[in-house]
């Protein structure tokens, strides 16, 4: 297959995907493509698609890579849409940092860090898909275990856990205040 047809078919396949695209399932649809021909690719599109100011970039996150719209045109995107820009509770987020950097964790262990009940920010947490119960722990009554999903790494968008910010970097960033209770979620990069 040649390199341009081989850019084409997996611009297109990225473009028709519903999220992020592992390197392992382009390689197993494209079959005959090697791992390195399809990585080299990506990096290719990447650069096209940033150094020459497109409406979409090629994003590394959740494990896979997937086409988002540029930061510059994120703002008319989400009013074409009409769309509201994600939001959730202060408790919800504390919650779901807590599960993000301790896990796996237990409802237990949460509740005694956070000092409150969690039992509805779980359900809120589940319900979004942010977070799942990975196994179960080997202790009397066996509670679940709770870890985050790949849509949470989508939604921050994170390559994978280790690109979640340090301490010292979480000193550095501030909430925006707002009315309420709540913090809108709204992509670093690109959306």
């Amino acid at each position: 297959m040649e390199r341009e047809d081989l850019k084409s078919i997996v611009e297109s396949l990225l473009f028709v995907a519903d999220g992020p695209v592992t390197l392992q399932r382009l390689e197993e649809v494209l079959e005959g493509a090697s791992k390195e021909d399809i990585r080299s690719v990506l990096d290719e599109l990447q650069r096209e698609l940033d150094t020459q100011r497109r409406g979409v970039r090629l994003v590394e996150v959740a494990g896979g890579f997937q086409l988002r719209t540029a930061k510059v045109n994120a703002d008319l995107v989400k009013k074409f849409l009409g769309g509201r820009p994600a939001r959730m509770s202060r408790p919800t987020l504390e919650t779901l940092a807590i599960i993000a950097y301790r896990q796996p964790i237990t409802k237990a262990e949460i509740e005694a860090i956070r000092g409150v009940d969690v039992d509805g920010v779980i359900s809120t947490l589940l319900e979004r898909g942010l977070i799942r119960a990975v196994a179960r722990k080997d202790v009397p009554g066996r509670p679940f275990l709770y870890g985050t999903t790949p849509e949470f790494l989508q939604l921050f968008n994170l390559k994978d856990l280790s690109h979640l910010p340090t301490l010292k970097e979480m000193e550095e960033i501030t909430l925006p205040e707002v009315p309420g209770d709540e913090v809108s979620l709204e992509n670093t990069e690109e959306s």
